[in-house]
């Protein structure tokens, strides 16, 4: 049972996949747009060249004849991907997935229009006109997205139409790919967002992991922490919803599907990610008996998992980098972080830094019950020891 698995992308998401997939003995090549990336550094072989190019992309495919195609970013000509299932290679979670999920506009029609999901009020801007006409029908304050990102890139909150022309520029700047288009949505006055980890499997049922609860600033994560306080309503009206979306999608693998809560309104779907998801990294604090990237990996495989168990409460902060550098990065204070015996650490491995990369992770944990706020201030005290220069 040994596949080739070629990876498309190969950030610390992608490593920690390529690791699990190394455990149960898979080949991996790591595909990414830079040398040394963090999944290259621990794959069997890897290939830089840029993913939107659809020739590079299909010459690739070609080269290597892998079973298994993982997309890990959204930076991919994904249409292509079509082509790949046609000829009988599994594309993950499925090749319909990818291309919906990787634009904004796709998943959000899907969600709302065909199935009928409760999100936010939203409408399309090809140029600074439109986006006026769709700011002024939804009112402000109002969100401001680009069609195709990742970690918050190019997102506003826009709270008078004086800064419509700023959210435009910002919004096209941090778009990924060659789409200009830019999403505009409704603010939700939400209490707090949680990620519901979604696994779908080839033939099993699909399964849940404890919701976990995430702070974001400038749209990308700082923390994280599992499981996330949500009332059994919601955490149904959740798991229906990402049930629901998952289906229509296809395909097996685990998806991070994100919700925002409101005490008084309930909740709302927002996004969705096919893959390994970055809150999801608290997992590898060992709150579950299996962590988000070997649940991935078994799915994708088509091996059972027959539930998954919160086993402790955890948290996860993030090592932001304070400089931009294209000298390999260097880190002090790693061990003063772990002088906590309940801290453990995980560098990135990225060859360069850039400012407020993501470059590291602290995990937290601690026996259930415990109080999830004091696990949460541990993890980030130790975060804050770690200084990259």
């Amino acid at each position: 049972m040994i596949n080739k698995i070629l990876l498309l992308g190969s950030g610390e998401l992608g490593k920690e996949f390529v690791i699990a997939a190394k455990r149960l003995g898979q080949y991996v090549v790591a595909c990414d747009s830079y040398a040394n990336a963090p999944a290259m550094q621990v794959a069997d072989e890897c290939e830089v060249f840029d993913m939107l190019d659809g020739t590079q992309l299909m010459s690739v495919v070609e080269k290597h004849k892998p079973n298994i195609i993982v997309p890990e970013i959204e930076a991919i000509r994904t249409e292509c991907l079509y082509e790949c299932e046609q000829k009988g290679i599994q594309v993950v979670p499925s090749a319909k997935a990818v291309n919906y999920t990787m634009n904004r506009k796709a998943i959000r029609d899907l969600a709302a229009k065909e199935l009928g999901l409760r999100t936010a009020k939203y409408f399309y801007a090809k140029n600074l006109e439109e986006l006026k006409e769709a700011a002024n029908a939804i009112g402000f304050p109002c969100v401001v997205k680009p069609l195709m990102s990742s970690s918050g890139k190019g997102q506003s909150l826009v709270k008078t139409a004086d800064e419509l022309e700023s959210a435009w520029e910002y919004g096209c700047n941090g778009s990924r790919g060659d789409i200009k288009e830019l999403i505009v949505e409704e603010f939700i006055n939400f209490d707090s967002e949680i990620t519901l980890l979604t696994v779908t499997q080839k033939n099993g049922k699909t399964l849940f992991c404890a919701p976990i609860g995430h702070v974001q600033k400038g749209g990308d994560y700082r923390e994280s922490f599992q499981p996330a306080s949500i009332s059994s309503e919601h955490l149904k009206a959740a798991e229906e919803m990402a049930a629901k979306v998952t289906e229509a999608l296809g395909g097996a693998g685990i998806w991070g599907v994100e919700f925002f809560l409101s005490h008084d309104n309930g909740v709302y779907f927002s996004e969705l990610s096919p893959r390994p998801h970055d809150t999801g990294m608290v997992t590898l604090a060992g709150t579950q008996n299996l962590n988000e990237f070997e649940l991935h990996c078994r799915a994708v495989l088509g091996l059972p998992i027959s539930e998954i168990r919160l086993e402790r409460v955890g948290a996860s902060a993030v090592v932001l980098s304070p400089i931009a550098s294209k000298e390999a990065p260097r880190y002090k204070g790693v061990a003063e972080a772990l002088n906590d015996p309940y801290i453990d650490v995980r560098i990135f491995g990225k060859p360069y830094t850039k400012l407020n990369r993501r470059m590291g992770v602290t995990l937290c944990y601690a026996p259930l019950q415990s109080n999830i706020d004091v696990v949460r201030d541990r993890c980030k005290e130790a975060a804050a020891k770690i200084i990259v220069y």
